[in-house]
């Protein structure tokens, strides 16, 4: 199994390419009930930073937090996210 692992920057390629697409087109998958929808279906509330919720059960599929010079991203509400290419 060693021979297989590699370290995070194997995957600089697909996560580029993953963080450089048009993410409200993308189709989650909701942790809490199952939904599938556009990321730009869901409900966005915004405050100090942003929470994105399940438009069909209101489960937090995502939180968002920038400052100056980071952003946070926690995407632990969402079971999958699908891209088209």
């Amino acid at each position: 199994m060693d021979a297989l692992r590699l370290d995070g920057n194997a995957a600089a390629g697909i996560l580029r390419e993953v963080f450089a697409s048009e993410m409200t087109t993308a189709v989650g998958t909701c942790g809490g009930c199952g939904a599938d929808g556009a990321v730009g279906a869901a409900h966005v509330y915004v405050s100090a930073g942003m929470v994105l919720r399940c438009s069909a059960c209101e489960s937090v599929l995502m939180r968002i937090v920038e400052s100056e010079s980071r952003l946070w991203i926690d995407l632990t509400g969402l079971r999958s996210i699908e891209l088209r290419r």
